[in-house]
């Protein structure tokens, strides 16, 4: 049984269970990344929950359809592992904002892409897959037992047919055990400050996490979320277009304590895969977040199991490394994959952009 309200104030805006299920499917990967952010750093998660929340909202409207706004996954996966400090993550993010503002604004996106090439792109995704995987190692060997009932509620979930919400059942079960050690947490509205966590930072870390986070931003966030909003919801959205609404969102989250966000075809088709049509999925989850950021307590996070966390960090390792290899379909692109994914995971995924970008544009002048 489906029950709908359709609002005449907005075009195209939707409130139905299909709206709901589709909100979902945006933010398997968002939840568990926040949390491993929150953990690790300094980042105050009911700010960073604001955020999203805020944003979801604002362009679910303006776009009037549900596209999806996700952290921007080099970045943050950078910071959890300890790359990055939040200062340099916040520097990062205002910096990226910026880039993305300013290439949208003057049309280079289409040229950016061309000269980075996709399979740099995904070879960063594959860096940062190996990376959260290298992280989780560590947090689950702490609690092997723990674990390993992370791990068979994880393959229950996905036999049973609902693979793609594993993570948050996890998720409700560390939750769970955290308000059982502390108690319900009580509300408490976030507070209203400039850059509550930290000062920006701007370091060569930064900088060159910025530059491997706009190649996957540019190729991912951009051109193939425009491509899909024209595949699923038959809709001309240009990839300048949501350079600049990533740019624009950046810029006004990160001083407010939020973090690097962008928009993302894998969210975007999470969504549709899950029923959302309209940008009433937006409103939804984003009223979802901000009743979030009002329980996101201090005293919760502390208590949530770390083991769970690896859970959590390895089914994301494993989402975001399978897309990164699922458009892969050459031996030259699969060897660019994998030597720019072990090289950043060796070295850092700076480097590994630079040189991978450099193969790609040596091995394009040779064919």
């Amino acid at each position: 049984m489906s029950y709908s309200f359709r609002s005449d104030a907005a075009d195209g805006l939707e409130f139905s269970t299909s709206e709901l299920t589709g909100a979902l499917g945006d933010s398997v990967t968002v939840l568990p990344l926040l949390v491993a952010l929150a953990a690790t750093t300094s980042v105050s998660l009911p700010h960073v929950l604001v955020g999203f929340g805020v944003f979801q909202i604002v362009w679910g409207l303006y776009y009037g359809m549900p596209l999806s706004v996700e952290p921007m996954k080099a970045l943050v996966g950078l910071a959890i592992v300890g790359s990055l400090s939040y200062p340099e993550l916040a520097a990062a993010g205002l910096l990226a904002g910026a880039v993305l503002l300013t290439v949208g604004q003057f049309g280079l996106v289409g040229r950016l892409q061309r000269v980075v090439g996709e399979p740099v792109v995904r070879g960063i995704q594959f860096a940062v897959a190996l990376l959260l995987l290298e992280a989780a190692v560590g947090l689950v060997a702490d609690a092997p037992v723990v674990a390993v009932g992370g791990f068979a509620v994880v393959g229950a979930v996905v036999v049973a047919g609902y693979r793609q919400t594993s993570v948050l059942v996890v998720l409700g079960i560390g939750a769970g055990a955290a308000v059982a050690t502390v108690g319900v947490p009580t509300l408490q509205v976030p507070e209203l400050a400039v850059f509550p966590a930290g000062t920006p930072a701007l370091s060569g870390a930064a900088v060159e996490g910025t530059v491997a986070q706009l190649g996957m931003t540019i190729g991912n966030a951009a051109i193939a979320t425009a491509l899909l909003c024209g595949d699923l919801y038959d809709r001309d959205v240009s990839a300048d277009a949501l350079s600049k609404s990533m740019g624009v969102t950046c810029l006004v989250a990160v001083p407010f304590g939020g973090i690097p966000m962008c928009h993302g075809s894998g969210g975007l088709a999470g969504k549709y895969a899950f029923g959302a049509r309209t940008g009433g999925a937006n409103v939804l989850l984003g009223l979802g977040y901000l009743a979030l950021a009002l329980v996101a307590a201090g005293a919760m996070l502390s208590a949530f199991p770390m083991a769970l966390l690896g859970v959590l960090l390895v089914v994301v390792a494993f989402e975001l490394g399978r897309a990164a290899f699922a458009p892969v379909s050459d031996r030259r692109s699969l060897a660019l994959v994998v030597g720019v994914g072990v090289l950043g995971l060796a070295i850092n995924v700076g480097v590994a952009f630079a040189v991978g970008a450099a193969a790609f544009w040596l091995l394009e002048r040779v064919d």
